[in-house]
């Protein structure tokens, strides 16, 4: 294989150099959005705004937020920027209750998109010669589609599975010999523990896992099974796709394409957070058929500006450490589900399950997992400040994901438990 490819020259700019262009970037946002004369014209138009010359890095700040609300308000194309005639795809996600958010781009969006995910096949060591299995799946949702046009502008081998049928993609994966494995994490664990069940010796160098949050404990447990190097990759529909942001094989941190994407990290009141501080991440885009300002995208994680070994200049955001309406309130005290799994997959199986037991005034906290190790118990009420009902369930109890992501977290309100070997 050839050398991999390294971090290109907008992922090396000096500080002064991509301020320059986030600053462009912000006032040709402005531009269009009150050119559009849409809902964030006009809030902009409110605000004071009348163009992208009022607005400067320094006092982004001061603008109005976006929300998914909006989105949902505006569904389905009621915040489009652009004719519709020039709308070439529509992507998106399920919110609450199965609710879609929709987005649209134009054939220039889909081809920032593309070299997007095209960096961060580069950021887990991509080169000419290697096979992406993309186990993402296919469809409205951003992670398969957008995985594959990022291998095929960087000009790698894509194998295009989606995801299930996990014994075919064993099958391919001894057979093709694939070098980067692109899926979320549950899955990774499934694949991982599927491929040792059969006695399969892979290949893999380095995975991208996103879609869900996932721990360093998790991150361990993928690397065992699996034999790779296994990074993070993030983004969402709104903003664009999978590609915003991307671990290299470092593994300090995403690097966020903020030559592209404008990233802040804010608290509960919406004021800035200071870097290493968890805030709410909030991103402005420029794409050209739905362009956000300030999209609060509920998603809980901090920012450093330290610079990475690999070379990039790009900030770098953690992983994200939950989200903020998926925070859990138990007797008074907050809690991520990504601190539970931080503890349960050193003292027991990355298969485990959350259970919100709200069948009394004062809910309970049950945490389910197959093997529970001596001292889980203790473990978790140090960890989450509080005390919480450990169940050990047989090997098999929790279900394995064989496409989407692993649901963590349920709430029993009354009837029967949500899981064998519960009450």
């Amino acid at each position: 294989m050839a050398e991999a490819y390294g971090p290109g020259p907008a992922e090396t700019m000096s500080r002064d150099e991509l301020t320059a262009v986030r600053q462009r970037r912000l006032r040709d946002l402005v531009d269009r959005l009150i050119a559009a004369d849409g809902l964030q014209g006009r809030r902009l138009r409110d605000a004071g705004v009348a163009g992208g010359h009022d607005v400067t890095l320094e006092n982004l700040r001061r603008l109005p937020f976006t929300t998914k609300q909006d989105l949902w308000d505006a569904y389905p194309y009621g915040m489009l920027a652009v004719p519709m005639e020039e709308v070439a795809a529509v992507h998106g996600s399920s919110g609450t209750g199965g609710r879609p958010t929709l987005v649209a781009y134009t054939r220039r969006d889909l081809a920032l998109w593309s070299q997007m995910c095209a960096r961060s096949l580069a950021c887990a060591g991509a080169a000419p010669g290697s096979v992406v299995h993309n186990a993402y799946g296919y469809g409205l949702f951003t992670g398969g589609l957008g995985i594959h046009q990022g291998a095929l502008a960087l000009g790698v081998t894509v194998v295009p599975m989606s995801g299930g049928m996990t014994e075919r993609q064993l099958r391919l994966l001894a057979d093709l010999r694939p070098d980067i494995l692109t899926c979320t994490p549950s899955y990774a664990v499934r694949l991982g523990e599927a491929a040792r069940a059969a006695g399969i010796e892979l290949r893999l160098k380095a995975g991208l896992f996103g879609a869900e949050p996932w721990s360093e404990g998790l991150r361990s447990t993928i690397e065992e099974l699996l034999g790779l190097a296994a990074l993070d990759i993030y983004g969402l529909s709104e903003i664009i796709g999978p590609g915003v942001a991307t671990e290299c094989l470092e593994r300090s941190g995403l690097h966020v394409n903020e030559d592209h994407f404008l990233v802040e990290a804010v608290d509960a009141s919406g004021e800035p957070v200071p870097d290493g501080t968890p805030g709410e991440l909030v991103f402005s885009t420029p794409k050209e058929a739905m362009p956000l300002l300030r999209y609060r995208t509920g998603d809980v994680a901090s920012l450093s500006h330290e610079p990475c070994p690999c070379g990039r200049t790009l900030v770098r955001m953690s992983k994200v450490l939950g989200r903020r309406d998926d925070m859990l309130v138990i007797r008074g005290v907050n809690v991520f589900p990504r601190q539970i799994e931080s503890v349960v997959v050193r003292h027991a199986s990355p298969h485990y399950q959350v259970v919100v037991d709200r069948r009394t005034a004062m809910p309970r906290l049950v945490v389910a997992c197959e093997g529970a190790g001596p001292g889980l118990t203790s473990a978790l009420s140090a960890e989450l400040g509080l005390s919480c009902d450990v169940r050990d369930l047989p090997a098999g109890t929790i279900p394995r994901v064989e496409a989407g992501k692993a649901i963590r977290v349920v709430t029993w309100e009354s009837g029967e438990p949500p899981l064998p070997g519960l009450d």
